[in-house]
């Protein structure tokens, strides 16, 4: 029973039985890779860009506010006097101080 299985699905025509995987590997790579792709490139110039002062959150959820930055590595302060070293490639996201104002909604005005 299996052999005839298989005898029939290579009685399909060549080009057709190419179109499906294809198609698959084309969805794939526009949906999965070139995404992860461009979100590791954001990441990447985001870490090299990291200046001193920023406040920044590291992958683990630590808070803190960058005081030295190397060429490896970045110091941060998490409280008065608490320093920690960190890889860059530790740091997840830099982030709005607490003491900045909130940013106000805008909305358009009727002229």
């Amino acid at each position: 029973m299996l052999t005839t299985l298989l005898l029939q699905a290579q009685t399909g025509e060549g080009l057709t039985s190419l179109i499906f995987p294809v198609l698959i590997a084309v969805v794939v790579y526009f949906f999965m890779i070139r995404p992860q792709q461009r979100r590791s490139s954001e990441a990447k110039k985001f870490r090299e860009s990291l200046v001193k002062g920023a406040a920044v959150v590291t992958i683990g959820g630590l808070h803190g506010k960058v005081l030295e930055v190397h060429e490896e590595s970045v110091i941060i302060e998490v409280d008065k006097g608490v320093r920690l070293k960190f890889d860059r490639t530790a740091i997840a996201r830099e982030v709005a101080p607490k003491n900045a104002p909130a940013a106000a909604p805008t909305t358009p005005t009727d002229s």
